[in-house]
């Protein structure tokens, strides 16, 4: 029975996946920043940890306290959506921390024993505004456009170990809490030139749903693609409107 660990649990994207291996009977570490074992079925083959892909001594007393896994799945990840004139390098430093260097950290905490076994795989949750970028994300946009860069190299030097890398990456989704968990750090000033940029972007996305978005479920089918079939692409779209974007991006 494989294992898989995956950050970012409490809601969304990380919530699904973790039902999703459970009803395919893997052993499933489920891992928040706050635990909550209540949003996720009981069952004797769930584990749930405390972790903060930001803090190296969480990540640290996390992987040692798992054990072996099989998989590791990098979801974790924090929103901001405002203007780079009003953006602080401190909001800017968070970002990059949780959801880049986040990633490399808990990714360099199982590699060994990943290279030990000569097995494993590695699955990196980024986004298609990598593919199709929009205003007022340039900060979070760049955070994920790194993972894309970082999991395609990375791949290239572990092929030799028979670990694989790959990456899904979802469209935009009214199920997850990007807006709740960005609506910190969209607070403070920014010069009132951008005003009218900042009113229309909100005002659209207010807007009913055009049917053209990505579900919860949809990024745990990719996730479960990457993990389990050696033949799955470098880049796995997640979503109706992810996969829209990576077919113009081909073009």
């Amino acid at each position: 029975m494989k294992t898989v660990l995956i950050t970012g649990c409490s809601s969304g994207f990380g919530l699904e996946t973790a039902k999703y291996f459970l009803e395919h009977d893997w052993n499933v570490i489920a891992t928040m920043r706050t635990p909550r074992e209540d949003v996720l079925p009981r069952s004797d083959r769930l584990r749930v940890f405390a972790l903060d892909v930001a803090s190296a001594e969480s990540i640290h007393r996390a992987v040692e306290t798992a054990g072996p896994v099989d998989v590791l799945v990098n979801n974790a990840g924090i929103g901001l959506l405002k203007p780079l004139e009003g953006v602080s390098m401190e909001s800017a430093r968070e970002i990059f921390e949780t959801n880049t260097l986040g990633t490399i950290a808990m990714t360099q905490a199982v590699l060994p024993q990943f290279r030990q076994r000569k097995s494993g795989v590695i699955v990196n949750v980024t986004s298609s505004l990598t593919q199709r970028p929009l205003p007022l994300l340039s900060v979070y946009t760049g955070s994920k456009a790194a993972v894309n860069a970082f999991t395609e190299s990375l791949a290239l030097e572990l092929e030799q170990f028979n670990v694989r890398v790959r990456l899904v990456i979802p469209g935009r989704s009214p199920e997850t809490r990007f807006g709740e968990n960005a609506r910190p750090r969209m607070q403070g000033g920014y010069p009132d030139a951008y005003a009218g940029l900042v009113n229309g972007v909100l005002s659209r996305m207010q807007q009913p749903d055009s049917g053209h978005v990505t579900y919860s479920r949809d990024v745990a089918e990719a996730v479960w693609r990457a993990a389990t079939d050696p033949s799955a692409p470098m880049r796995i779209p997640a979503g109706a409107d992810a996969v829209a974007a990576a077919t113009a991006s081909s073009r």
